[in-house]
């Protein structure tokens, strides 16, 4: 979509854009222009902040099972290829609402209703989408943000001078992807957490994404302290992700609720690890919170 009909919100502090098409943030900038997005280096990813819907990451074969029928799905779903329509649009706030349609019962059969709030209020930007489910069976998803930031972020600080620190101890072990299928492995990884900080490095990223399926924390900071950071509050969402391409500038933070099939997954979609249950007339949100803490 040409970057004119996106659609832009700020509080003087803090601005962000935001395409409709998938209603994703695809800028975020201080007052002084700086971005804290990624620069969507066709080299490495285009992406920006994908939202993920009715999955997160890959299914077996990119099939489910659901009420005994099949049905196929790419990896994270359809929303982040989906127009959203503006439902309203201020100075310091959007919301945008995906519907089903013919289009997506055909691989997803169910009525819901995906709508998505951005709003600013100094130097946060509030994310907050919502499921709601118009239809009569339970409408099983998963739901999850997939926000790439600048690594390095403005300021001047080099990118192994970044660190992310948790607000809790996560000394679990880490999941990470089968390479040839994108599925969930069963055997886990020691943590490359340290208390509350991992020291940011691209060869944590060599073999792909580095995945908590049970975290403690529901916040932490991204950056160098001192210098420029971000804080994120995900308090909705139980999971987290962290994934780059070695050599590109960016590193996503990537709060879910839901994970890819485990290896070898051909159960029914309601069973999978992760998948909400919403009943019907229900509704379910997901909020994010992205603050720049210091920009200088």
């Amino acid at each position: 979509m040409p970057e004119a009909d996106y659609v832009t919100i700020s509080s003087g502090d803090l601005t962000a854009r935001i395409d409709p098409l998938g209603a994703e943030l695809c800028s975020l900038t201080d007052s002084h222009g700086r971005e804290f997005m990624t620069d969507a280096d066709p080299a490495f990813w285009t992406g920006h902040a994908p939202l993920l819907f009715p999955i997160v990451g890959g299914l077996n074969d990119d099939r489910y099972r659901i009420d005994g029928s099949e049905y196929e799905l790419p990896r994270h779903g359809f929303a982040r290829r989906s127009r959203f329509d503006v439902i309203a649009a201020e100075a310091n706030e959007a919301r945008f609402l995906l519907r089903d349609s013919d289009e997506t019962r055909a691989v997803y059969p169910f009525a819901f209703e995906l709508e998505v709030a951005y709003h600013i209020e100094g130097t946060t930007l509030r994310v907050e989408a919502t499921v709601r489910n118009p239809g009569t069976a339970a409408l099983p998803f998963s739901f999850g943000y997939h926000p790439a930031f600048a690594w390095p972020l403005p300021g001047g600080s080099p990118k192994s001078d970044h660190v992310i620190a948790f607000a809790e101890p996560e000394p679990q072990p880490i999941r990470r992807l089968e390479a040839a299928s994108g599925l969930m492995q069963s055997e886990a990884e020691p943590t490359p957490v340290e208390g509350h900080h991992l020291k940011l490095d691209t060869a944590l990223f060599e073999a792909d994404a580095v995945i908590w399926d049970h975290l403690t924390s529901r916040s932490l900071t991204y950056g160098t302290p001192g210098a420029a950071q971000l804080a994120l509050a995900f308090p909705d969402l139980p999971m987290l992700a962290l994934w780059q391409k070695p050599g590109a500038a960016f590193l996503c933070i990537e709060p879910w609720q839901g994970h890819a099939d485990p290896v070898g997954f051909s159960g029914d979609f309601r069973d999978k690890p992760g998948v909400v249950q919403l009943a019907p007339a229900g509704s379910r949100s997901f909020r994010m919170d992205v603050s720049v803490l210091w920009a200088d």
